[in-house]
């Protein structure tokens, strides 16, 4: 345990224009793939929730940040500089997988923009799990570190150009495509795309109780 919520910044990764990879320090802090962490800079009175981006194995966090216009804390964790301090609370929340089913059970995985933060965090900690994983960008080059999903597993939706997988939102390729009712089913997004994709798994007959969601704002 840490005797304070002070976290070194060890690196940051550009992405995009407007995404990067915040890497910090750990401290020891267990975690379940699927939280979330309150951060900000140190001293700011402001902070933000996001999902750890990391594996439960790694001795870092990592969170996955989009930079937005009216976001002061995006702006300012941007231009921070490895060695500044973040002050972290958490972790936090219950998006995450029940033990007995990882290995047993399979998953669809909808994600918009960087809500497929906690998938990242869910693929790499248990790599023997049967998943596929929809993400909804508007254009291509949003496909975060794609590399790190079975290219067998990973269906990018965009729709902005039709330089993905399919040329339309994610609740478009799920209408399209009927799902398994055997499937747990994890969204995580911005709302409207969550309720839509909630309707359309009811109406495919996956059970209420098999259908988790984070909404990303």
């Amino acid at each position: 345990m840490t005797s304070d919520n002070l976290h070194p910044l060890i690196e940051i990764r550009h992405l995009t224009d407007k995404t990067y990879v915040l890497r910090l320090g750990r401290r020891g802090l267990a975690f379940r793939a699927g939280q979330h962490i309150l951060l900000g800079k140190a001293g700011s009175i402001h902070n933000r929730e996001y999902s750890i981006y990391s594996a439960e194995s790694d001795d870092f966090f990592e969170v996955l940040i989009k930079e937005v216009d009216e976001g002061l804390v995006s702006k300012q964790l941007r231009n921070l500089k490895p060695g500044d301090q973040l002050q972290l609370e958490g972790p936090l929340g219950f998006f995450t997988i029940e033990p007995e089913l990882i290995e047993s059970a399979k998953f669809l995985f909808m994600a918009t923009g960087t809500g497929i933060a906690p998938f990242h965090s869910f693929v790499r900690s248990y790599p023997g799990m049967d998943y596929t994983l929809l993400h909804g960008v508007r254009f291509a080059y949003e496909a975060y570190e794609r590399h790190d999903y079975d290219p067998q597993r990973y269906i990018l939706c965009t729709s902005g150009d039709s330089k993905g997988h399919f040329q339309g939102r994610v609740t478009d390729y799920l209408r399209q495509n009927q799902t398994g009712k055997e499937l747990h089913c994890y969204l995580c997004g911005n709302f409207n795309m969550i309720k839509e994709a909630f309707d359309l798994l009811e109406q495919q007959g996956v059970p209420p109780g098999q259908v988790h969601a984070e909404v990303y704002f």
